[in-house]
């Protein structure tokens, strides 16, 4: 099952790019914050939000979805902004 957990959780799903740097600041976070915690350079968050790049298959793609979509959570205002 660890095996199994480990590829779903490889691919976890990103919110839009659109919504990923709002978020952040919506919670008054900083590139270099989120990246700290997450385990990256703050350059490649900043390249997460402009979707120059994406996080690849493994942690840290699912951490960086975990705190977006609690981010989300917590700022739905962001969202729905974005959606209209």
């Amino acid at each position: 099952m660890a095996r199994i957990d480990a590829l779903l959780g490889s691919h976890a799903p990103l919110l839009p790019v659109s919504v990923r740097g709002p978020l952040r600041r919506a919670a008054g976070l900083t590139q270099r914050q989120v990246a700290s915690v997450i385990g990256v350079q703050p350059l490649a968050v900043k390249r997460w939000e402009a979707g120059s790049v994406e996080p690849r298959p493994g942690e840290r793609r699912t951490a960086y979805s975990r705190l977006l979509q609690g981010l989300a959570h917590q700022h739905p205002e962001v969202l729905s902004t974005f959606e209209a």
